[in-house]
């Protein structure tokens, strides 16, 4: 039986996280150092998330000389290994077969290494973020911190500017490779005398222009942020202001 004003046991997990929260330096959000990197944290989502949920339709329709019409639609999306998505193409000579073509072209490694990046970002300024925000006075006193923040920061940048670059390239080959006029030009059939070939649905490309957006936006505030993160480093950091009183002591002392 517990003693009278003794904290139950259930009381401690509520203690221990307003402990926590109360620790926590909000203010510190106010600062470049805080801001940017919960600018950071908010794009990296925007980018990984806008490549990673991509999905798009393509297609064409094909009619044979004296036949109905077949209409083709192909679902693609990240990670864009277009290789693997088959399809099937109508046979105007013997309309009971079909054969299965596959589109051309794998791009998925700019995708993936442009979505790596961008969970590998949130992560990193997430835990960024509590060390300055929880132990900012650990980020300050200890010169390895600051050292070490800021050429992660460097390397952060520079793989921004080239996944944004390579999954633009990337992007402009999906899109060559998805229209429907490439899609027309594969099929045999459609060369084929009296087979009328046309255009279906054209790729709405919208999210993963946005994506390539993002990533030149992230490669902008890591870029920015390297001289934020350099001024916490020893180098440019000015030193700490000397104790008055203790210059006083050691001259009484003498």
């Amino acid at each position: 039986m517990s003693e009278p004003g003794a904290p139950a046991a259930g009381d401690k997990a509520p203690r221990l996280q307003d402990r926590v929260l109360r620790g926590l330096r909000w203010g510190r959000l106010q600062e470049p150092l805080g801001f940017i990197k919960v600018l950071e944290w908010l794009f990296a989502i925007f980018a990984f998330g806008s490549c990673g949920s991509f999905s798009g339709e393509t297609g064409a329709t094909v009619k044979c000389d004296g036949g109905g019409m077949t209409a083709i639609s192909i679902q693609f999306g990240y990670p864009f290994r277009l290789y693997q998505i088959p399809f099937g193409m109508p046979n105007c000579e013997d309309e009971s077969e079909a054969r299965t073509l596959y589109l051309v072209g794998d791009f998925s490694a700019p995708a993936e290494f442009f979505v790596t990046l961008g969970v590998f970002s949130f992560l990193y300024s997430m835990a960024a973020l509590v060390l300055y925000l929880r132990f900012h006075s650990l980020y300050t006193e200890n010169t390895k911190l600051p050292f070490t923040d800021f050429c992660v920061t460097v390397c952060f940048a520079f793989f921004w500017l080239v996944a944004a670059a390579a999954w633009g390239k990337g992007l402009s080959d999906v899109k060559a490779a998805t229209r429907p006029s490439a899609l027309i030009a594969a099929m045999a059939v459609c060369q084929a005398d009296g087979v009328l070939c046309n255009a279906g649905t054209t790729p709405a490309m919208g999210l993963a222009n946005i994506s390539v957006l993002f990533g030149f936006l992230n490669f902008l505030l890591w870029a920015g942020n390297c001289w934020f993160v350099l001024r916490e480093t020893p180098w440019l950091r000015p030193p700490a202001p000397r104790d008055s009183a203790a210059e006083q002591g050691a001259i009484d002392k003498q």
